[in-house]
C-alpha cells in the first residue's frame, strides 16, 4: 500500500507528458501554414491616368499577315538622270560664285559668273535643274577650263540599291514589298523593288535590286548605308499581335489583358513571326484587349507586387 501514491504520481506524469506531445504535434501544421509561401499574383491594378502618362497603349487582338522577310544591306544613291555636273562653256577667270555645298537651287539659277577668254565679257553659269548642290570645285579667281565646277542633284526621291547574296538573290524579284530602315534614327519607309539589275556589282559580287524612296524630310542622304527588309511571301493568320506586346514572365511568353484598370498576365503559345508581329496559336482570342506599348512596365509592376506578397 505504501507504493500506491508513488504509482499514482508516475501515472500522472505520463499523462502530462503525453498531453504535451500531442499538443506539440497539433501545432506543427499551423506553423507550416504560416511559413508556406503564397503563390505569386499575375494581376496588377494601375491608375488609368498613370498608365496613360507612362505611354501604356492597348489594342484588340485581330487577324493579320505574317511575312517571310529577308534582311539585307542597302545603299542610298541619286537617281540617274536627276543629277548634273556643270562645266564652263568657255574658259576664263571666275568672277563670282553664288552658291555653296548644301544649297537648294532652282532650274536656271545663276551659280557663278565667268569672264570669257574669247569675248572678254562675263557670262553666267546656271543650274539645268532644281536640286541640291552636292559639290563645288571653284572659287573666285580660279581659271575655269573644262573641269566640273559644280555637281547638282535632285534629291526629292532617291534610289535604294539593295545588295543580294547567295540564296537571297534567288528568291527576290521586282515587285516585292520592302521596308527601308534609316540607320541614323530608325525611320522606316515602305516601298517596292522596281527592278533587279542584270549584272553583278564588281566590288561586292552581289546582285543589285533597286527601290525608290521619297526624301521629303531631306534626311535620306546619298552614300548612306541602310537596312532593308524584303518580304518574299506573306501568310494570313487568325490572331496576330505586335512583338512589343510579348514579355517573358516566369519562363513563359505572356501578354497582358487589359480590363478597366486591371492588367492580367496571360500565357500564350506563339507561332510564326516576322520583324514586327507574331502569330498566336493559343492563350488569347480575337477581340481581347491587350497591352501593345510599354508592356515591360506592366511586367515590372507584376514582379514587384509578387515580390512584396512573398515577403
Amino acid at each position: 500500500m505504501t507504493d500506491r501514491p508513488r504509482v499514482i504520481a508516475l501515472l500522472a506524469l505520463a499523462i502530462a507528458l503525453t498531453a504535451c506531445s500531442q499538443s506539440g504535434s497539433a501545432g506543427k501544421p499551423a506553423a507550416a501554414a504560416e511559413t508556406k509561401e503564397q503563390a505569386p499574383s499575375d494581376r496588377v491594378r494601375i491608375d488609368a491616368t498613370i498608365a496613360a502618362q507612362s505611354g501604356v497603349q492597348t489594342a484588340a487582338v485581330g487577324p493579320g499577315v505574317i511575312r517571310d522577310e529577308h534582311e539585307v544591306q542597302g545603299l542610298i544613291v541619286p537617281i540617274e538622270g536627276r543629277d548634273a555636273r556643270i562645266v564652263a562653256r568657255f574658259p576664263g577667270p571666275v568672277r563670282s560664285v553664288s552658291v555653296s555645298v548644301g544649297d537648294t537651287v532652282k532650274a536656271g539659277q545663276t551659280l557663278a559668273t565667268i569672264e570669257s577668254n574669247v569675248s572678254l565679257s562675263d557670262y553666267s553659269v546656271t543650274s539645268p535643274l532644281r536640286g541640291t548642290v552636292l559639290s563645288r570645285n571653284v572659287a573666285v579667281g580660279d581659271l575655269a577650263a573644262g573641269t566640273p565646277l559644280f555637281e547638282i542633284a535632285d534629291l526629292s526621291t532617291l534610289w535604294v540599291d539593295v545588295h543580294l547574296f547567295g540564296a537571297d538573290a534567288e528568291h527576290i524579284r521586282a515587285g516585292l514589298p520592302v521596308e527601308v530602315i534609316r540607320l541614323s534614327d530608325g525611320v522606316r519607309a515602305a516601298t517596292t523593288l522596281e527592278r533587279v539589275l542584270p549584272g553583278m556589282a564588281t566590288a561586292s559580287q552581289s546582285t543589285v535590286a533597286r527601290a525608290v524612296v521619297a526624301n521629303s524630310d531631306g534626311n535620306w542622304r546619298p552614300g548612306a548605308s541602310v537596312r532593308v527588309r524584303v518580304s518574299v511571301s506573306q501568310d494570313s493568320v487568325a490572331r496576330m499581335i505586335p512583338l512589343t506586346a510579348i514579355q517573358s514572365l516566369r519562363g513563359q511568353d505572356v501578354v497582358f489583358i487589359h480590363a478597366g484598370e486591371d492588367y492580367e498576365a496571360r500565357p500564350v503559345k506563339l507561332g510564326r513571326r516576322d520583324g514586327h508581329n507574331a502569330e498566336v496559336l493559343d492563350g488569347i482570342e480575337v477581340g481581347d484587349n491587350i497591352v501593345v506599348a510599354q508592356s515591360y512596365l506592366i511586367k515590372a509592376d507584376i514582379e514587384k507586387a509578387s515580390a512584396e506578397d512573398s515577403d
